[in-house]
């Protein structure tokens, strides 16, 4: 059991006597419990009271709390859903409505909206609660599907993606705050391991989407993911009632809208918004030295640089608070192997669906069973580091350092993939993805484990937003290493297979096949002068681009080593959580 040390002079009586201006002026107390102390913030009357932080019994389930708990994971599985099924069939979206080169935006828009809206959502939700900040992300991915499913060009369809990316980001962190505060601390892994496990028919995602374009449309894909969300705010209106929060109790609307650092989220939200927008856009639509790439990157660092200023030196009621972890060394090394995880995530999320048709073949049963091992190998990995971490009441060092080594061994392994070679790459693919799996989730909930109770979704987003910024730079870096390989190899492979077989010396028409090849428009290729009729040279230049696709695909793989290192090294070097590891449960329901 936990113990109360409050001040005297800190009753209930004297809460209420707090009104008008006094109502807003911070009373910071020293909440003393088994794990140290954690400064609460507390703001007129505690309607949440300290006994719902403190309340150190294995309290027993109820059925508010179950069904607060399924709405929480019909959010979390609507955020993921959107890029997972249209991230499986670009091919045939694109070859609809257009946009072979601009596509990965698709999935882009959707990933850098919800890392930029994350940090000022969840210090908001900290702040007002979580029910309609919850209610407002899930209508957020219902009016991107709307947009994204009747798209008739590309860029309609990254508008939408961006509208679901924005609720993406507010339902996953709403999900995950949610899920742990209506846990045990000492539980807290368990809880999240059951949420995360609600992702598993989604898990051959890749095989539902190639099954749903081939067999009908692709824009199925978005109907379902809106009416999946549909039924998440169905149940969130219904079930999720969460009590108010200590952080705002109290105050009236125009004291509460006061604590909102407004500023702050303009410089986090635009400045990381333009930052990884330059970040993409460099050597893929522009080059690194013109202005579309060097006016948003140099503003977005501008921008960035200035929200840590204002956070530490102007922000009266800062969206980071300075105060958000008793444990600053495992807090900080978390965050750094979030940002290395996100690189490596990236690399299997963008590239491995890409490469299971480009390398492998394009019947859309096999594509979709060439994906089931990402899915299934992330979830599992994730629901053993999570019950691992409650299960040992720690042991999160060990967690990290087994999960590090085996996303950089899985990754790095990947490189040895060929046309010929199938068999070798499922092993690895559950390797690789067990690795990331017990890390992109995981890492989150052990932060929430050592920051306040009132602080959970700060810290569930900013590990959010972390995770996506180092998958953007990742993924920016990993492409200009596969675009620098592919284009030789391409260049080499095709174009020695036009020559050698069939004569053909055109430059257009062996740059044509080379362009088709790299947007995976095999189709298209059979039409061209030369190859029309010709099965056996249409052959021959497909396996001469699966060819060329595996030597520069084995490059980005090669490159994630270094990332994976990094993280192997920092997880060696965290502290214990198990000392913060209670019974204490944040929100009661």
């Amino acid at each position: 059991m936990t113990t109360h040390d409050l001040d005297d002079d800190a009753s209930l009586g004297d809460q209420h006597s707090m009104v008008g201006d006094k109502a807003v002026e911070q009373r910071v107390e020293d909440v003393r419990t088994s794990h140290g102390v954690f400064p609460i913030e507390k703001y007129g009357t505690p309607v949440a009271s300290l006994d719902n932080v403190e309340d150190g019994h294995d309290e027993p389930m109820t059925k508010t709390r179950i069904l607060a708990l399924v709405a929480m994971a019909f959010l979390w599985t609507a955020s993921q859903i959107p890029v997972y099924l249209f991230g499986g069939v670009p091919p045939y979206i694109y070859r609809d409505i257009g946009g072979a080169d601009r596509w990965i935006w698709m999935v882009l828009a959707n990933l850098l909206a919800l890392a930029a809206v994350c940090p000022f959502v969840g210090s908001l939700s900290d702040l007002i609660g979580r029910r309609y900040v919850a209610i407002t992300g899930v209508s957020f991915i219902i009016l991107g599907m709307i947009i994204s499913s009747t798209a008739q060009t590309m860029n309609i369809m990254i508008c939408g993606m961006t509208f679901a990316g924005v609720g993406a980001g507010i339902n996953e962190l709403t999900a995950l705050a949610a899920t742990s505060e209506m846990a045990p601390t000492a539980k807290r892994g368990k809880y999240v391991a059951i949420l995360v496990f609600t992702i598993l028919p989604f898990c051959p995602s890749v095989l539902w989407a190639q099954l749903i374009s081939y067999h009908s449309t692709w824009r199925y894909c978005g109907l379902f993911c809106g009416l999946w969300a549909f039924i998440g705010l169905v149940l969130t209106v219904l079930f999720y009632h969460p009590p108010p929060r200590v952080n705002s109790t109290g105050m009236s609307r125009k004291q509460l809208l006061g604590q909102i650092d407004y500023l702050g989220g303009f410089l986090s939200i635009s400045g990381m918004l333009l930052f990884m927008m330059g970040m993409q856009w460099g050597g893929y639509q522009y080059k690194w030295h013109t202005a579309h790439v060097v006016a948003p990157l140099v503003l977005g660092i501008v921008l960035m640089i200035a929200f840590v200023f204002w956070e530490l030196y102007g922000a009266k009621h800062p969206m980071v608070p300075r105060g958000i972890s008793k444990a600053g060394n495992i807090l900080v090394l978390t965050l750094i192997i979030t940002f290395i995880s996100g690189a490596n995530f990236f690399s299997i999320l963008m590239f491995w669906p890409t490469q299971a048709f480009n390398v492998y073949g394009h019947d859309p049963v096999g594509v979709g069973i060439r994906g089931i091992p990402v899915g299934f190998g992330i979830l599992t990995g994730a629901i053993i580091a999570l019950w691992a971490l409650s299960a040992f009441r720690g042991q999160n060092k060990a967690i990290l350092i087994v999960a590090s080594i085996l996303m950089t061994a899985g990754c790095g392994a990947l490189s040895i993939s060929r046309p010929d070679n199938l068999s070798q790459m499922w092993g690895i693919l559950i390797v690789a993805s067990l690795g990331i799996g017990g890390i992109v989730v995981p890492a989150s909930i052990m932060s929430t484990i050592v920051c306040p109770p009132e602080l959970i979704g700060t810290i569930t987003a900013l590990t959010l937003s972390i995770r996506v910024i180092g998958g953007s730079i990742g993924y920016c870096a990993y492409y200009n290493i596969f675009v620098s390989k592919f284009t030789p190899a391409a260049m080499h492979y095709i174009g020695g297979t036009l020559v050698l077989k069939a004569n053909i010396t055109s430059p257009a028409v062996i740059e044509e096949v080379i362009v088709l090849t790299g947007a995976a428009l095999l189709e298209e290729i059979s039409m061209l002068p030369g190859i029309k009729g010709n099965e056996a040279l249409y052959q021959a230049v497909v396996a001469a681009g699966q060819l060329a696709y595996a030597e520069a695909y084995k490059w980005v793989y090669y490159a994630s080593i270094a990332f994976g290192g990094v993280s192997i090294i920092a997880a060696l070097f965290l502290g214990d959580l198990s000392p913060y590891m209670d019974d204490n449960i944040a929100v009661h329901m």
